[in-house]
């Protein structure tokens, strides 16, 4: 690995440890129940008699220990071997502030791994259209690509095409969101995102002290990682007087998601939460509430880290916004997509076991949850990794 950036990532690492070390874990260390426990059970629903809720608190805690040493592993395994014929992709779903980071990521484990920088191709589909990305992955096939990362726009479209690419050696990995029932469905870089979801429901309980109306904006009604994570915020929510009252699919689209934001606050007065899913929701939902004159009385809790949602989290209008580690899914997903390459299948498979979660098929890349009160070591953190805002 290279010295500069191996150095980079042990400060990254090391101000992880001691940022996680330090956080508050009261309201989101508490992960997803497992099979057959009932989220009320795992966490008691708060009293909506209390005179107010508790100041939201986050937690920094991501699984870079664990990712560092299969980094570690996979260069191990890949030292003095020929990487002329890797030629990969990482290929997300929308050209969101969000992907910067695994953008960033994605291009340092290829120079980490050893492979020059015109066999690494970053694409994130300009209008979020799937079109786009297909286009791009047609383009990809032209050029011998080898394998390539993807968040896929439709994992139902994207069902034959992925059959067709694996059919002819090139490897897939599913990174962000899942892909079961495809022919990649077998591993799975990114976050849990049953228990993301309910580390959102966690939040949203909290700032509502256990009662009220929510709505949920979402980029898509069908991709895995939407359902899962819709799936985990209501099992958080479970046994309260918090009702989800819409899902409404604002089709990657944030001027969609605030107009239709806007619609739902003046047509449901009661709504006093909303829970933006995609990365860019966050951002148009508070956007919404602001045009609404509703910031003090409507609680927003969202996923991802724009800059955007960063800075709404400190002028107070998001309440929390749960995090994932997009870098790590772009540095891993590089050496994963070279091991395939060089080592093989199986190889690469024995590696990576040690580190798949118990569904047998995911390695995490962990979660987070960033409020007002971890937003400086949240920012510190993105800083020593090389991610700037």
């Amino acid at each position: 690995m290279n010295r500069k950036l191996a150095a980079s990532l042990a400060v990254g690492m090391g101000a992880l440890v001691a940022l996680t070390a330090c956080s508050s874990s009261s309201t989101s260390s508490t992960s997803a129940p497992a099979a057959g426990t009932s989220a009320s059970s795992a966490a008691a629903p708060a009293s909506s008699s209390a005179a107010a809720a508790p100041a939201l608190s986050g937690s920094l805690g991501f699984n870079q220990t664990n990712l560092g040493k299969l980094d570690t592993a996979l260069s191990a395994a890949l030292k003095g071997k020929d990487l002329s014929s890797v030629n990969i992709a990482m290929v997300v779903n929308v050209a969101a502030d969000y992907w910067k980071a695994g953008q960033v990521g994605f291009l340092a484990g290829c120079k980490a791994v050893g492979i020059p920088s015109n066999h690494c191709t970053y694409f994130a589909p300009p209008n979020g259209k799937l079109t786009e990305q297909n286009s791009e992955l047609e383009t990809l096939r032209s050029q011998g690509i080898t394998g390539y990362s993807i968040s896929a726009i439709d994992p139902a479209s994207a069902k034959g095409t992925i059959a067709t690419d694996m059919g002819k050696g090139i490897f897939v990995l599913p990174i962000d969101s899942p892909l079961p029932g495809t022919a990649a469905a077998g591993l799975y870089l990114g976050t849990p995102n049953t228990e993301a979801g309910y580390q959102a429901g966690l939040a949203m309980k909290q700032l509502l002290n256990g009662t009220g109306k929510v709505a949920i904006l979402v980029g898509s009604l069908t991709a895995a990682n939407a359902t899962q994570r819709i799936a985990g915020f209501e099992q958080a929510i479970a046994g309260t007087n918090i009702q989800v009252v819409q899902k409404v699919n604002d089709n990657l689209q944030a001027s969609t998601a605030t107009s239709d934001a806007e619609t739902i606050l003046a047509n449901n007065p009661g709504v006093n939460g909303l829970y933006g899913v995609y990365s860019y929701d966050g951002p148009a939902l508070a956007q919404a509430v602001q045009s609404a004159g509703k910031a003090s009385s409507v609680s927003i809790v969202s996923d991802d880290s724009d800059a955007q949602t960063l800075s709404f989290i400190s002028n107070g209008v998001i309440g929390g916004t749960v995090v994932q580690m997009p870098y790590q899914q772009g540095f891993t997903g590089a050496y994963i997509l070279a091991a395939e390459k060089v080592l093989g299948k199986a190889a690469t498979q024995a590696i990576l076991k040690p580190y798949i979660g118990s569904d047998g098929y995911t390695i995490s890349s962990g979660v987070g949850l960033v409020t007002k009160s971890d937003l400086t070591d949240y920012n510190s953190l993105l800083t020593s990794l090389g991610i700037s805002g």
